[in-house]
């Protein structure tokens, strides 16, 4: 039998649309546990599969996850870590971090990165333009790494450099020998950031990024795509981050021209 009421929601919607409001006036609190399906059905009077039907509904929008063998729980709102213009501020300098330790200093993380790749690669031709590069010869390095804040993946960062820049230096090494990160081995061959360009939007993971990220279910991703620009406004570095939006969010602070 269809649990769909003539003139009125699907019984399953309007369960949701209870356990959201529970939810949101904090009668289910972040972290804790919902009532099991066979609670949730006696409650409402309905079939497992409504319930089922119903917690999907919560999963899919992010309020509620799934674990395994323990039941559903209401997803605790975590600390974000914020990427923005100020990240790559002067003033930072004198804690000795790099931009991304910095986000992560900011709300008592421990931050580190894991490597997935290095190599000189031919870009696409809308890379290519980016950097001002050929496109039909292996003229660009690329760094793919999985960041960490404490023991959490918060983004999947790809980085095109000009192979020009960073043939022969830190850059072309798993852990790059500069307290700053890349851009502190970018000042040192003579680039500094004056501008960036960043474009962002907003989609659902791809598979793999489901995977390095270990995404819930109903988590979309922030794409940010970074173009650092130097003293003499030439592009010297595109990046590409996969954020978790569920840890992450987005604050720019800039001249209006």
């Amino acid at each position: 039998m269809s649990e769909q009421v003539e003139g009125k929601k699907p019984r399953s919607r309007q369960i949701a649309d209870e356990l959201r409001e529970a939810i949101e006036v904090g009668r289910h609190a972040p972290g804790t546990k919902l009532p099991s399906s066979r609670q949730l059905a006696d409650h409402y009077g309905a079939v497992r599969n409504t319930i089922d039907a119903a917690i999907e509904i919560l999963t899919q929008e992010g309020l509620v996850t799934k674990q395994w063998g323990r039941g559903v729980f209401v997803r605790e709102k975590r600390p974000l870590i914020r990427l923005g213009s100020d990240r790559y501020s002067p003033k930072y300098r004198e804690s000795g971090l790099s931009p991304f330790l910095v986000e992560c200093a900011k709300q008592g993380k421990t931050g580190r990165f894991e490597v997935l790749s290095i190599g000189q690669v031919k870009p696409d031709s809308d890379l290519a333009d980016r950097l001002k590069i050929s496109s039909t010869a292996k003229s660009a390095l690329r760094r793919e790494n999985v960041f960490y804040a404490d023991d959490d993946p918060v983004y999947r960062v790809t980085t095109w450099i000009p192979w020009v820049i960073a043939q022969g230096t830190g850059l072309v090494q798993e852990e790059v020998p500069h307290q700053y990160g890349i851009h502190g081995v970018f000042e040192e061959q003579g680039h500094l950031m004056a501008r960036i360009n960043d474009e962002v939007t907003a989609r659902m993971p791809t598979p793999t990024e489901v995977e390095y990220l270990r995404l819930p279910g109903g988590v979309p991703v922030i794409e940010v795509l970074h173009t650092s620009i130097d003293q003499d406004g030439e592009p010297y570095e595109v990046t590409k981050f996969v954020m978790r939006a569920d840890m992450n969010g987005l604050v720019y602070n800039v001249p209006v021209e």
